[in-house]
């Protein structure tokens, strides 16, 4: 299992579209992600389940993988919340 946290930056937080390209990029994978915020845990390949959370701006978000490409798959999770979240 592989692991990081972020922080969301954008002022909208985690919105309809980034959270559509975060279940996107979460579904090239067949490792289980999953996203925890608030103490809430969801699977980050359902888009109901992600904008569930709600996330604000300034709320810090951890990110799980588990399986065969977890690495990959946190990696490019990374890169959509870097590029459209925050840091």
């Amino acid at each position: 299992m592989k692991e990081q946290t972020f922080t969301i930056t954008a002022d909208t937080g985690v919105h309809a579209r980034p959270a559509t390209l975060l279940v996107n990029k979460a579904g090239q994978f067949e490792s289980e992600v999953e996203v925890t915020y608030n103490g809430k845990t969801v699977n980050l390949k359902s888009i109901m389940g992600v904008m569930s959370l709600g996330v604000p701006k300034g709320a810090e978000v951890k990110v799980t993988a588990t399986g065969g490409d977890e690495e990959e798959a946190l990696a490019g999770v990374a890169e959509v919340i870097k590029e459209h979240l925050g840091e």
